[in-house]
């Protein structure tokens, strides 16, 4: 572990995509319905290298690896635009979402969402699902001038919370997020899709590697004052 002394956590920062939103078996079908618009098939063979990066370097990958010629800018609005319609009518939560972070607010922890998502399908999906009060603070992806795996959405994160960088958790479930969380001297426990991803290769990347979102209070409370209690743990 990187920290000697952990403090308490008086924050947890949520990803949103295949952390709180089950939206990576459908990031597949959002990019081929993108990039069949520029006469590419897509059949998802590329999902690991986009998993979890901003919108603009997914859209790079893109274009590098079909030699397309479109403005990155085009291509950033077309995918936002039908990643928005997928969270808007599709895509569902992981099981157990709303109790977890029930029972994190109950702990009275500060709770926010940093995602790269654009806020046009990020904002709409949270509201739909019923999530948005549990958040202080929602950061998305055209907010910050470099997305993942760079800090500056975690950064921001927490300096909206008023929180020290040490004092937040970060939930992640991709590797690039891993690294932002890690370049803002966050503490990060992944949850990594076993659909799409091998877990062993988070094992020297993260914190903490869990299995599943009802694992985080149980690892909060591990970290909780001795002098605290387990209701009133960020204080």
């Amino acid at each position: 572990m990187r920290h000697m002394i952990p403090q308490p956590f008086r924050a947890v920062i949520f990803d949103l995509d295949g952390v709180l939103a089950d939206s990576e078996p459908w990031w597949n079908e959002i990019d081929a319905t993108l990039l069949a618009e520029y006469g590419v098939t897509y059949r998802g063979e590329y999902h690991r290298n986009v998993l979890g990066v901003s919108y603009r370097l997914a859209v790079e990958f893109y274009q590098k690896e079909f030699g397309l010629s479109v403005p990155t800018d085009e291509m950033m609005r077309r995918r936002g635009e039908i990643a928005t319609d997928f969270f808007a009518d599709r895509i569902g939560l992981f099981p157990s979402t709303k109790a977890v972070l029930e029972e994190l607010r109950q702990m009275n922890l500060r709770l926010a969402v940093a995602t790269s998502s654009v806020s046009a399908s990020a904002r709409p999906f949270l509201n739909r699902h019923e999530l948005t009060p549990f958040f202080e603070i929602i950061i998305t992806g055209e907010e910050v001038e470099h997305g993942k795996p760079h800090p500056d959405i975690y950064l921001r994160a927490a300096e909206k919370l008023g929180i020290p960088a040490d004092a937040c958790l970060v939930i992640e479930d991709a590797l690039s997020g891993v690294a932002a969380a890690r370049a803002a001297k966050m503490r990060v426990a992944a949850i990594p899709d076993t659909r799409f991803v091998d877990p062993r290769a988070y094992e020297k990347e993260a914190d903490y590697l869990l299995s599943s979102l009802s694992e985080i209070p149980a690892l909060v409370r591990r970290f909780a004052s001795p002098n605290q209690s387990q209701s009133d743990s960020h204080v």
